[in-house]
């Protein structure tokens, strides 16, 4: 009874509380509704804020829709943009009720500050409702042709909103003509947003073909680049990147007058550049100039290395790619590029690829000391690379692989396990691109055979005990350890190593390697569950009970060199991503079309369309709308940004 007397009461607590909590919830609705309608101003000031807040952190204040729309009536300029916001975050979900707040945005486009003219305008772009389309079109016009370049820059940015929404409606009423028109307009911040505008609404067209730059264009464009913020040069340098000189001459004026460009602090300006530049190379044709267009660009590059780890990484990666197209390029800036003790580990791998990439053979041996000291770093895996670092220089200069060889054997001697293991496959490597060469550090490397426990590392030595067993003395008694412990391996390569080692040592010396063969391929075939390693040993039992010449002229032909994994793009990729360097597809150095869809139900995203959308491409740095948001969505001018089905929306997997 005391029991059911207990649970009775723990669920009267429960219902009791869960009121409790909707009275709390409704209260504090109730509570903003009567501050919105309070007739003191500072009130409802701070209920609209209260309102921005909860919306914020994800409470539904939908309800509060008509209330807040009864203090758009107001001069006060933060009250505005804060109702502004509401209005676009539930504009999709209650697109009839927006239709009340329409007179007042065509009274504000009327206003004579240009602050709140442009807001109304922008706002009523990124609502993004079809219903507000028909009210939007006489007010944007009429700010398109504004007295004030704020407003008229901030208009022809929503006609891009207005042609996302309906193209139609945009070209019927002049509004994308108005555009074009704005190339031509005294303000350069007008003119870099009508470029950005063009852009995206010419990525936006199936057929692409809104905008054309054309050579008339030209000069107005270059002029402009030079007093536009940094967002609104980016605009116009992708513009002139993607045209096409109608001649030598015009390629050449156009390069000329960019090249100041590069000495700009923004990074992203910095990489526009030099794609404008190396694509343009297919246009000029003097050598001293694009001698001299090459000697520009490598301080601005140099410079981006001074910059946040994040920023870094990006530079490193577009440096990668420039390096494949110029590989001479930065070969005298080989120390800018030395690994610092505090950088991220992403951005010192990095380095070490363009390490190698840009090393010359006068500058190798300063090199490998630098990669020697790497290699004793306490991080297993940047050891790792440091150390394939030192086998792909001794690879790529025949002249600095004796001084290779000499490195790692240094490395090897400080016995710690993991640099041991590393260093024999680094040896192996090196050995198999120089066969013949080098083998006197095999007998060396043998007096290290217990610090090795990886498969891989394992399978290069045994490589190369059975390569150069004529070089080590106890081989008989290595290999046959390594029979014994046949079954105990795991990893197939090291079988199918001990198998091949056995035999070039039979057939090499027959008398004492006649023992250990045999067993190696009694075992292998016997004992061993993976078909592979057991088909390996029955052709090389075969062959040499056939014909023990024709298997001692198989087991030792010569053999070429084996080359390293490239690590180079291919000739199509490399162009592909020289025309995007400074996006995302230079860092994922993957082209763009493999991960920004055209359909979003294709790539599985659901639509959200709510946000702002991409902001203006120059926005003042003065505090005007959107100023903050600028930094965000100007640096790929016409870029992938949430649109409605059909548009390009950027999709990355990391």
């Amino acid at each position: 009874m005391m029991n059911a007397a207990i649970q009775t009461n723990i669920a009267r607590l429960q219902i009791m509380k869960a009121k409790v909590l909707a009275a709390l919830r409704k209260g504090e609705n109730y509570e903003l509704k009567t501050e919105l309608n309070s007739e003191y101003r500072e009130r409802r000031k701070e209920a609209v804020r209260r309102v921005i807040a909860n919306m914020t952190v994800g409470k539904d204040v939908s309800g509060l829709f008509t209330d807040v729309l009864k203090n758009m009536h107001t001069d006060d300029l933060e009250i505005k943009k804060l109702i502004y916001l509401y209005l676009i975050n539930y504009a999709k979900t209650q697109p009839d009720l927006v239709i009340l707040a329409i007179n007042t945005f065509v009274k504000d486009a009327e206003d004579s500050n240009p602050l709140i003219r442009a807001l109304a305008i922008r706002t009523m772009g990124c609502l993004h409702v079809q219903e507000v389309l028909d009210y939007l079109c006489n007010p944007l016009s009429k700010c398109l042709k504004d007295a004030n370049p704020y407003v008229r820059k901030t208009a022809v940015m929503c006609v891009a909103k207005v042609f996302d929404l309906d193209a139609n409606v945009a070209e019927e009423n002049g509004l994308v003509d108005a555009v074009r028109a704005a190339l031509s307009d005294s303000n350069t911040m007008v003119v870099s947003n009508a470029v950005s505008s063009l852009a995206e609404m010419n990525e936006m067209s199936p057929q692409h073909n809104v905008w054309r730059l054309e050579s008339q264009s030209i000069s107005k464009l270059l002029t402009a680049v030079n007093e536009c913020v940094e967002w609104g040069q980016i605009a116009i340098l992708e513009a002139l990147a993607d045209y096409t000189p109608k001649d030598e001459k015009e390629a050449e004026n156009i390069c000329e007058r960019v090249l100041p460009r590069l000495q700009h602090a923004n990074g992203s300006v910095v990489l526009t550049t030099v794609r404008l530049l190396l694509r343009y190379e297919s246009f000029v044709r003097r050598a001293d100039l694009l001698a001299r267009f090459s000697k520009k660009m490598v301080p601005p590059l140099v410079t981006l290395l001074s910059s946040e780890p994040e920023i870094q990484y990006v530079a490193l990666r577009n440096i990668n790619i420039i390096l494949q197209r110029h590989p001479r390029l930065l070969s005298k800036e080989i120390h800018v590029f030395f690994c610092r003790y505090n950088d991220p580990i992403y951005v010192k791998y990095e380095k070490l690829g363009i390490l190698v990439r840009i090393c010359s053979e006068r500058n190798t041996e300063t090199l490998l000391n630098e990669l020697k000291e790497y290699a004793k770093e306490v991080d297993v895996e940047f050891v790792h690379h440091a150390i394939l670092a030192i086998s792909r220089v001794g690879i790529r200069y025949e002249s600095a692989a004796k001084k290779a060889i000499g490195t790692l054997t240094e490395l090897v001697e400080t016995k710690v396990d993991h640099v041991v293991q590393n260093v024999m496959v680094a040896v192996a490597e090196i050995l198999r691109h120089y066969p013949g060469k080098f083998e006197a550090v095999v007998p060396t490397l043998c007096e290290y055979i217990d610090y090795m426990a990886e498969p891989q590392a394992k399978a290069s030595f045994i490589w190369m005990l059975g390569e150069y067993s004529e070089q080590v003395k106890n081989i008989a008694s290595i290999l046959n350890s390594h029979i014994e412990s046949f079954m105990e391996e795991e990893d197939a390569s090291v079988h199918l190593a001990i198998i091949n080692s056995a035999v070039k040592f039979f057939v090499k010396q027959p008398q004492k390697g006649q023992t250990l063969v045999l067993k190696a391929l009694k075992t292998a075939t016997e004992k061993c569950a993976n078909p592979d390693v057991r088909d390996r040993a029955y052709i090389y039992w075969r062959l040499m009970s056939a014909d023990p010449n024709a298997a001692r002229a198989v087991v030792l032909a010569d053999k070429l060199p084996v080359e390293p994994e490239s690590v180079d793009l291919s000739p199509a990729l490399l162009k592909e991503l020289i025309c995007e360097l400074g996006r995302v597809s230079s860092v994922l150095q993957k082209p763009g079309s493999t991960f920004v869809y055209k359909s979003m139900e294709k790539a599985g995203v659901p639509l959200d369309s709510s946000g702002m959308g991409q902001d203006d491409a120059g926005d003042s740095e003065d505090g005007a709308p959107g100023a903050s948001a600028a930094a965000d969505g100007g640096a790929i001018a016409g870029g992938a940004g949430t649109t409605t089905a059909g548009e390009p929306e950027l999709l990355i997997s990391f």
